[in-house]
């Protein structure tokens, strides 16, 4: 199974129209030029991150492709890169509301799978471990008849405390996988 590490064959950047330079996926999934996106920020408030120009959604994290990071000793993918680094440490870290981590799930889900699915790249040990765990405890107690909503009194609406428990799940992983993507884009 060939893993796509960069934007999709066909598609251009939407801010220059060209073809991508550098390029860089956003936490709503879209793709942009490295410097393209580093402008629209820079022509922005500059203080604030910037809002996609697709979606609107804010931007919080900028993951380079595997190809521009193994470019970035030519001197022009360099800079661009540490402006994407500097973005990340500055907007990165940044406490995201309940709502945008809802919407970063499929992201931060895709990349992972990605992630685990690629032999040529690792994940720090104990991020495997604790994934493996919270997808474990996960299923067992969506599939256990054990339920804080027991479904047999209740009928469907006893099905809210498994979506509760796997929703909550999926956001803890995407936490920790962001977390890793913060660190290698853009910690200290």
């Amino acid at each position: 199974m060939a893993m796509e590490s960069g934007p999709p064959a066909n598609d251009l950047c939407s801010v220059c129209h060209g073809n991508f330079h550098i390029p860089c996926q956003a936490n709503c999934s879209h793709w942009f030029c490295g410097n393209c996106i580093m402008l629209v920020w820079q022509h922005g408030s500059g203080t604030s991150s910037c809002k996609c120009p697709l979606c609107r959604r804010p931007i919080t994290l900028l993951v380079p492709s595997e190809d521009s990071l193994r470019h970035r000793h030519d001197p022009q993918v360099a800079q661009i890169l540490s402006k994407i680094h500097a973005y990340n440490r500055v907007f990165g870290g940044q406490p995201t509301s309940f709502f945008q981590r809802v919407q970063d799930l499929p992201f931060l889900l895709h990349r992972l799978l990605r992630e685990f699915l690629d032999p040529h790249r690792s994940l720090p040990l104990v991020i495997r471990a604790r994934v493996f765990v919270a997808m474990i405890v996960s299923v067992i107690y969506i599939l256990s008849p054990i339920d804080i909503i027991p479904e047999g009194i209740l009928g469907i609406v006893g099905l809210l405390d498994d979506v509760l428990i796997g929703l909550v799940c999926f956001l803890h992983v995407a936490a920790l996988y962001r977390s890793v993507l913060y660190l290698r884009h853009g910690g200290f």
